[in-house]
């Protein structure tokens, strides 16, 4: 849970590990929508309006998934009642040293999840 600007977050989540497996491309295989976490889909909560990559996102809850791919931009999708709400992509970016269990952070310019070598950022406004 966090705040951007004046809009509260919430996300609820399984926190799986590496264990020393491949995970993407392996575990997580890339082109497959994944519902970033571990067990049930995960879920993202806004109380109030929020620009997501520059993108409107209504207040509500949303299943949260991602769509990772071996090169370039992967695809956060925030998904309602069965639909796509809004999909946005977004640019990873490599972590220094390995993410033993999925985390998400919630900063003032977004959130991200972080696991083994890789950081997804959303912007958030």
């Amino acid at each position: 849970t966090g705040k951007i600007k004046d809009a509260n977050i919430t996300i609820k989540y399984s926190s799986p590990s590496v264990k020393g497996r491949t995970i993407w491309g392996g575990l997580e295989k890339y082109d497959v929508v994944w519902r970033a976490g571990a067990n049930d889909a995960t879920t993202f909560e806004t109380d109030k309006d929020i620009m997501v990559e520059g993108k409107k996102l209504p207040a509500g809850k949303y299943s949260f998934f991602l769509l990772p791919r071996a090169n370039g931009t992967w695809t956060a999708i925030f998904n309602k009642e069965a639909k796509d709400q809004l999909r946005v992509d977004v640019k990873v970016k490599a972590l220094k040293e390995t993410q033993e269990r999925l985390i998400y952070k919630i900063d003032k310019k977004g959130f991200a999840l972080e696991w083994d070598k890789v950081s997804v950022p959303v912007s958030v406004k």
